[in-house]
């Protein structure tokens, strides 16, 4: 077992006094108690323009639902926005994207909007024009910057703008018509008085074009470090570094699993720490696939929204563990067809009835098998969210 807590967070590092104490119950404590707090940050996020600006249909796409499913923003032409609305994400609500009625309306006038939406519980803003940036949307950018809050430019509709000039034009260069718009937008900003404005060009319906890559980017470098991996668990898979991302924060929490399952294999009874290890399994893999979007109401809306049928998407998983409620005894069985990790397991519920040595043994063979197993189950689910994306976006199997 690794017992180095140098590189841990501070919040679990008294972890090492109470196993240096042979206090277990704490250290198993400490360790629950930082993981719950991980799982429990906030995340509000507001969208803001003006009527017909996208808002709605950007809120949807970014949480990964159509306009028609259940909880979607409502879209349309006309102002639909009359108060703050909040919309959280399907699988996270934690995480919650906020539809601002557009600045310098009647009932939320410029210089009073940011008091009228409470603008302190938002962690920034995203302000989206379908065409120029107006002054008001200035205006509220300024007063978000002296608030010393983030905000950034969304320009939406980038897919009409595309589809639109491919038609008019004869000699259509997609890049110089994307610098056009942006030019375009910068100028309207700079015009309205400010100085360095970055504008990220989207389209909702196709996530995985244009800048919606170099916005999460751009957000994630931005915010608070503890806030980061909830933005990114509920991003949608728009490519592959986004999946890899993920997968990489979720590798870096499994020592911490790995540290509690070792703490419960010190309690000497019998199955308990066995108990314990499948019950937090069971938890982590359930994020797992949320997060990676393949549970079956996620494929679905993916399927929905890609035109690519259910089966289709489906036929290119291999995990036994996706498209499942995972349970204690789907797990089971599972990790009974792992010839080596269920083996370590085994041997683990054996070791701790050893005089003297037995406990310290069993925590070791505790660590080594949660963290060889969960390695496994994110590995396979990590794949499989890399085959459903290239199906999804008609691009040859690369795992």
């Amino acid at each position: 077992m690794d017992d180095s807590f140098d590189s841990y967070p501070e919040e679990i590092k008294g972890c090492k006094e109470a196993l240096m104490n042979n206090d277990r119950a704490a250290a198993a404590a400490k360790i629950q108690e930082y993981l719950e707090k991980q799982d429990n940050i906030r995340l509000n996020i507001a969208i803001t323009g003006e009527s017909g600006s996208g808002k709605s249909t950007f809120i949807n796409a970014i949480r990964g639902i159509d306009h028609d499913d259940d909880g979607a923003a409502p879209t349309g032409c006309t102002e639909t926005t009359m108060k703050a609305t909040a919309y959280p994400h399907p699988n996270f609500p934690k995480v919650t994207f906020w539809d601002l009625p557009g600045i310098g309306t009647t009932n939320f006038p410029a210089h009073q909007y940011l008091k009228k939406v409470k603008f302190e519980k938002f962690d920034f803003f995203i302000i989206i024009s379908a065409d120029r940036f107006r002054e008001n949307d200035v205006k509220l950018a300024q007063k978000i910057q002296k608030m010393k809050k983030k905000f950034y430019f969304v320009r939406s509709k980038i897919d009409h703008n595309i589809q639109d000039e491919k038609k008019n034009q004869r000699d259509f260069n997609e890049e110089m018509t994307l610098k056009h718009i942006r030019d375009y937008c910068i100028q309207g900003l700079q015009q309205q008085g400010f100085e360095a404005p970055q504008v990220f060009l989207v389209s909702s319906f196709e996530l995985h074009l244009y800048d919606f890559s170099l916005l999460h980017e751009t957000l994630e470098r931005e915010l608070p470090a503890h806030k980061r991996d909830a933005l990114l668990f509920t991003t949608p898979n728009i490519n592959n570094e986004i999946i890899n991302k993920k997968k990489e924060a979720f590798k870096a929490k499994i020592k911490y699993l790995s540290l509690l399952s070792a703490a419960a294999a010190g309690v000497p009874v019998p199955v308990f720490s066995a108990t314990v290890d499948l019950g937090i399994m069971a938890a982590v893999v359930m994020t797992y696939v949320l997060v990676f979007g393949l549970d079956k109401p996620s494929l679905q809306r993916l399927a929905d929204r890609t035109d690519v049928p259910y089966g289709a998407l489906v036929a290119v998983i291999k995990s036994p563990l996706a498209l499942e409620k995972i349970t204690v005894d789907l797990l089971l069985k599972v990790i009974s067809l792992m010839t080596a990790e269920g083996a370590l397991m085994a041997a683990e519920e054996v070791s701790r009835f050893i005089p003297l040595f037995g406990i310290p043994v069993a925590m070791g063979l505790s660590f080594a098998a949660t963290y060889r197993i969960l390695s496994v189950f994110l590995n396979s689910l990590a794949e499989d969210a890399q085959r459903v994306l290239e199906k999804a976006l008609g691009l040859e199997t690369s795992v």
